[in-house]
């Protein structure tokens, strides 16, 4: 098996080493990363400016881009042949609800399902990087077991408990939750005595029950909800017909 890895945290995150190191004995392994953390980036690319692509002394390739960049890159450029899974993360924290739109590592597991390439999206439960090579483990298991059952190509996006890898048992389908609205940015002073703005916190969970991705990381369950890209508003689409008619 040939996997491309990625993230938004960059290249030196714990995360992303931890993940290499656990696929590294059942794939053929590519990391193509960030040069630095790039959270929040979303499904950007850069195309106001040229990237450009270094390797560090371990292997990896860093790209001074998005997440999504760095998929980009690695299919069209770097890559002499495609993978057959891309996977994003160990991200430092969730991804769940609403935070999947705003999240750069399931951006970049987004760009390999746009190339057709099966993707997955893996991120912890909480900050802090506590058992970081339990989830990579992890991570690897989710891999090994489900990587050729589900129609092809997939979008997963997986939230994965801080716990010791013999608590990481329990894998459940999901829906993604809901989010109140964000926090108001809070307002600061640079050196210079100019405004600046810090964007606000996430907002409190609004729908977390039975079923959610929140629910499931909660009760101490590995959350994996498949994601779609069509964004396409159904249930409007007649009304809108109708109007416009």
């Amino acid at each position: 098996m040939k996997i491309l890895i990625s993230n938004d945290d960059g290249y030196l995150a714990p995360g992303i080493n931890a993940l290499a190191s656990a696929l590294a004995p059942i794939a053929e392994i590519v990391v193509v990363a960030p040069d630095s953390n790039r959270s929040g980036a979303s499904n950007s690319l850069s195309l106001d400016r040229p990237l450009s692509v270094q390797q560090a002394a371990n292997g990896f390739y860093f790209v001074n881009g998005t997440p999504s960049d760095c998929v980009h890159v690695a299919l069209t450029a770097l890559l002499d042949e495609r993978p057959d899974l891309v996977v994003s993360g160990i991200n430092n924290g969730p991804n769940m609800g609403d935070d999947t739109l705003y999240s750069g590592t399931v951006a970049a597991a987004t760009e390999g399902y746009l190339f057709g390439i099966p993707a997955i999206a893996f991120s912890q439960g909480a900050y802090g990087w506590e058992h970081i090579d339990d989830a990579a483990r992890h991570a690897r298991d989710i891999i090994q077991r489900y990587y050729e059952t589900l129609p092809r190509p997939y979008l997963l996006n997986v939230n994965i408990p801080n716990r010791p890898y013999d608590q990481l048992n329990q894998v459940v389908a999901t829906r993604l939750g809901r989010r109140h609205q964000s926090e108001p940015v809070i307002k600061a002073r640079d050196p210079r005595g100019r405004d600046i703005y810090w964007i606000g916190p996430p907002g409190a969970c609004k729908d977390a029950g039975e079923g959610t991705d929140f629910h499931a990381c909660a009760n101490g369950s590995t959350s994996i909800t498949p994601l779609q890209i069509d964004l396409t508003h159904s249930t409007q689409l007649n009304a809108l017909a109708k109007a416009l008619a």
